[in-house]
């Protein structure tokens, strides 16, 4: 994946600028040299540990098919059939139903969904979300994602230092950098530079891994009705980690956050009805006209529904038609 690398490679060159042109407003010369050091250190851990920054982040708690078998399972299904290495896989303790994947390469990557959206979705539709995120680990996305989270998230803290500069201490007091005027536009335009460039290697992502996702689910409907589901979830609840840092939101597969604020004019993610839209297009394509996943767009409940029909489409990863499995252990 050579345009990834260059991508990454991109990615890297830009918010390190932004983040040394913020020194530089910070401590002039002297300012701009250390937020470099700062930089390039962030940068390799970024390239070398930042799945491992992004799951503590969001305090992610690593399960196993001891504590968490019907899930880890249905992570190992779906991986056979995108032919990846087993990723490792992470439950979020959040009422706000969502799921990222990290990690620098499909060898060393992570799945990680919240217990909102264990509670809220059907099995199918857990399987179309996790699906997705495999489609990120599969197309090499999730470093490139992680290190925009990393720096990005470094660049959303520097600029509410200044803004904290500004409320209480004015601008440079021995007269040296550009003082009120440069400081207000790094509060204001740095943290925009930063969404702009995330925004840019994130929507198209987002489109490719729906696609591929409901390949290797089997059923593109089963996204659909997640995305419908978790959208107006997340409108209503707040996931208070990622409102403290914002710049991660396009980690997940719809924006965690609550829409308040200038870190969210710039949404990293794809309107939701033009991916369902794209989703349903595909399912035509693949001839399933009356096919719908399990709970559909009209609700329904988190129960791990299984296929009696012998025309229902059936991922790899469903149980047997006789299974008296009805519900998930967070069902």
């Amino acid at each position: 994946m050579p345009m990834n690398y260059t991508k990454t490679a991109l990615l890297l060159v830009a918010l390190t600028a932004i983040f040394v042109a913020m020194g530089n407003v910070v401590g002039g010369t002297g300012g701009m040299i250390v937020a470099f050091v700062i930089a390039m250190i962030m940068n390799l851990l970024s390239l070398w540990k930042s799945d491992t920054i992004v799951l503590r982040l969001f305090r992610a708690k690593e399960v196993d098919e001891s504590s968490e078998p019907e899930l880890v399972g249905l992570v190992r299904a779906l991986a056979s059939e995108a032919g990846l290495p087993m990723p490792r896989v992470y439950i979020m303790e959040s009422p706000q139903p969502n799921a990222f994947a990290t990690g620098r390469s499909p060898s060393r990557s992570a799945v990680a969904v919240s217990t909102g959206l264990l509670r809220l979705l059907s099995r199918e539709e857990v399987a179309g979300v996790v699906a997705h995120e495999l489609a990120h680990i599969k197309n090499r996305d999730t470093l490139t994602m992680a290190i925009a989270a990393t720096i990005g998230g470094a660049i959303s803290m520097l600029a509410q230092y200044l803004q904290f500069g500004l409320l209480f201490g004015g601008g440079n007091r021995d007269g040296r950098g550009v003082g009120w005027i440069g400081a207000l536009a790094a509060i204001i335009v740095a943290p925009m530079a930063a969404a702009l460039v995330q925004m840019a290697i994130s929507r198209s992502r987002e489109y490719n891994a729906d696609r591929m996702g409901a390949f290797i689910c089997g059923n593109p409907r089963w996204l659909a009705s997640a995305l419908k589901k978790i959208s107006v979830a997340a409108e209503r609840i707040h996931n208070p980690i990622a409102e403290t840092v914002p710049a991660a939101a396009h980690l997940f597969i719809v924006n965690p956050l609550s829409g308040r604020g200038i870190d969210n004019w710039f949404s990293t993610h794809p309107d939701v009805e033009n991916r369902i839209a794209e989703l349903e297009a595909l399912a035509r394509e693949m001839g399933l006209e009356g096919d719908r996943a399990a709970g559909g767009f009209g609700g329904g409940d988190a129960v791990w529904r299984t296929d009696q029909g012998a025309s229902r489409q059936r991922g790899p990863w469903s149980p047997a038609p006789d299974s008296d499995i009805e519900r998930g252990p967070w069902g």
